[in-house]
């Protein structure tokens, strides 16, 4: 049986979770340490920032910098992946814009 090849399927796949898109969003300005970038996600887990961040990581989406000093220093940064997502990301933050005024 063939497959038919959807583009949105591929999409929805890499960013159709509650938090990836938002993770992707406020890293648009640049790199982002981990804890300033989790506090930017409301509500979220720890549990499920880690997840989030992770598959993001391994779908070459964004990349995980971490600095030799104590305490710990993480940061995370679009790749040219990631960033290729802007239009859609802004685009998804004006719809909502628009929207909630009408709540």
């Amino acid at each position: 049986m063939n497959k038919i090849y959807c583009p949105l399927n591929y999409t929805m796949k890499l960013i159709g979770t509650k938090w990836k898109p938002l993770v992707l969003f406020h890293l648009l300005e640049g790199p982002v340490r981990s804890g300033k970038l989790q506090n930017k996600v409301p509500d979220i887990s720890n549990k499920m920032f880690t997840q989030t961040v992770r598959e993001l990581e391994k779908d070459n989406l964004i990349t995980r910098k971490v600095y030799p000093v104590v305490p710990p220093k993480v940061e995370y940064e679009l790749t040219e992946k990631g960033k290729s997502l802007e239009s859609i990301l802004k685009s998804l933050d004006s719809w909502g814009k628009e929207m909630s005024a009408f709540s």
